[in-house]
């Protein structure tokens, strides 16, 4: 019965239509979503990519990252919306800042995970840092940091939806309202469409990494880990 009503909810005209219908909440919640991945992108891959690569602060990194994974979502997001004095900057922030491990352990992890014996072969041609990071440790570290933004992206599309507490008209709306006047199907409704647009940008993204992963790497074994913080961290599929 309550998919039944979902259903129904789902395919009723008048929720289809003007500034608080389906398709103005997935707008907002996808402005949101790609605000946030961007803006996180922007944080975390330089700084995964120059702790990887110097090897320096990968503990702190670690512990950084733990911390801000147990953080509470919605907590935060209340924190940072009543700091930033109300308004949307402050919930954009705080999807930033739960974007960030998971990019952020993509690129550090990748850039680990470079086979030694190619930056050792690289650094005997001749090759600065920079180049040896632009040009090999980079390009073999495009799985892993495609795996993180993926995640990350996993991450803000759920957490978005805690955006309408503080009264954004994301995709959580239908949760929200679903609750409080005990209308299942519009709640099971909203969290269908949650799903499917968690599962469209996770394919997109998948479908874009193979045109930036180089074939190559995208054909190879995966490569051996080596001990240390990286294998704290979790990256490629696992869970944000």
């Amino acid at each position: 019965m309550i998919f039944l009503d979902a259903f129904a909810w789902l395919f009723d005209a008048a929720n289809w239509s003007g500034p608080k219908s389906i398709p103005a909440r997935i707008g907002v919640h996808l402005l949101y979503c790609l605000g946030a991945v961007v803006g996180a992108s922007a944080i975390a891959v330089p700084l995964g990519l120059y702790v990887g690569h110097t090897g320096r602060g990968g503990l702190l990194l670690v512990g950084g990252g733990n911390a801000v994974r147990a953080l509470p979502t919605l907590g935060l997001v209340t924190f940072l919306y009543l700091v930033a004095g109300g308004g949307q900057v402050g919930v954009l922030i705080g999807l930033v800042v739960l974007a960030v491990p998971p990019i952020l352990a993509g690129a550090y992890a990748g850039v680990q995970d470079v086979d030694r014996g190619v930056v050792d072969a690289a650094r005997g041609m001749g090759m600065t840092g920079a180049q040896r990071l632009w040009r090999v440790e980079l390009p073999n570290a495009l799985p892993l940091l495609v795996g993180g933004v993926r995640n990350a992206t996993l991450q803000v599309v759920a957490t978005a939806s805690v955006a309408a507490y503080v009264g954004i008209e994301t995709l959580g709306r239908p949760l929200l309202d679903g609750l409080r006047v005990l209308d299942y199907g519009q709640f099971v409704g909203g969290a269908v469409l949650i799903a499917l647009l968690a599962v469209l940008l996770d394919a997109l993204l998948a479908i874009a990494g193979k045109f930036v992963v180089p074939k190559g790497l995208r054909l190879s074994a995966p490569p051996r880990r080596r001990s240390g913080p990286a294998e704290v961290l979790e990256v490629g599929g696992s869970t944000a």
